[in-house]
């Protein structure tokens, strides 16, 4: 269905929604694959699909022999077609803003997902860029956290995250696909998707939802 990422991105962010990827991942037994609910889009049209590039944030306090630890280099090896996905550390500040969106999308990332927060609100906003965080808050890094690793395995609260699984977030979440999983979770989910809309237009013309359900296995 997809000859590249480029293309299976496209088609995630066209036909699918996170609820309906969240069915089959479910269905597969792998149950713990959204990230905490506080964390949404700046915009509720937001959607994004990507790679993930994780990020390991830490807590400090006080000034730093290198400020921001390996922030610059972990942004300036990102590849296109990935995310910046980065959690750690109490959140005690602001995790992404203005300059590092304009560094990540140079490079080609596809957006950013951060369990925290972010800041410099209009000059991100306008740079139409995708950022899911935890909400707006001014307070800076710099003497309160720094980037202590990249492109390695984090978890955020119960879910694995591995440096190329597929990152999908909407209005209703953000959730990742393992890369072992990738092909599998996509043609199901695509199936269930369109599916649902055979069923919708069924229920839209009369028929019932148990009669629906039973007819299609889908609700």
């Amino acid at each position: 269905m997809w000859k590249n990422d480029d293309e299976l991105f496209d088609l995630i962010t066209k036909e699918l929604y996170t609820p309906v990827v969240g069915d089959i991942l479910d269905g597969l037994g792998l149950y713990h694959q959204f990230l905490p609910p506080q964390i949404r889009p700046i915009h509720d049209i937001d959607k994004l699909a990507g790679r993930a590039m994780p990020v390991v944030m830490t807590d400090v306090y006080g000034p730093q022999k290198k400020p921001f630890g390996l922030l610059t280099e972990a942004l300036d090896q990102l590849q296109p077609g990935e995310i910046y996905i980065a959690s750690g550390g109490e959140m005690r500040c602001a995790y992404w803003g203005e300059l590092l969106t304009a560094t990540a999308k140079k490079r080609g990332a596809v957006g950013a997902v951060v369990n925290g927060y972010y800041r410099d609100s209009p000059q991100v906003m306008e740079q139409k860029f995708s950022v899911f965080s935890r909400g707006r808050y001014a307070q800076d890094s710099s003497v309160r956290t720094q980037v202590t690793n990249f492109r390695c395995p984090i978890e955020v609260q119960g879910v694995w995250i591995e440096p190329g699984d597929i990152v999908f977030g909407d209005l209703d979440g953000v959730l990742v696909i393992p890369k072992n999983h990738i092909s599998e979770v996509i043609e199901k989910s695509l199936e269930k998707a369109r599916g649902e809309k055979t069923v919708r237009q069924e229920i839209e013309s009369g028929m019932s939802a148990t009669e629906a359900f039973a007819t299609f296995g889908i609700l």
